[in-house]
């Protein structure tokens, strides 16, 4: 099975929280909210999950159990 790319996941994640906070501070801004929307839905394809929600909570999980597993391989 294939895996996305942890850095792409993390990148994306900062990316949907950043313009989350822009969308929350101007919901009337078409082109932020087209960024958040278009963002919110790469992470839903990456990670298998029908919301956004769903998609960034699995992110989440994702990155932190690459970074854990990446420490335990670790010398």
């Amino acid at each position: 099975m294939l895996l996305p790319d942890k850095g792409l996941v993390g990148a994306l994640l900062s990316r949907y929280r950043t313009l989350e906070s822009q969308v929350l501070a101007d919901p009337g801004d078409p082109t932020v909210r087209r960024r958040f929307e278009d963002t919110a839905y790469t992470l839903c394809v990456l990670m298998g999950q029908r919301t956004a929600r769903e998609a960034v909570q699995e992110a989440e999980r994702y990155v932190l159990r690459r970074r854990a597993r990446r420490r335990a391989d670790a010398p």
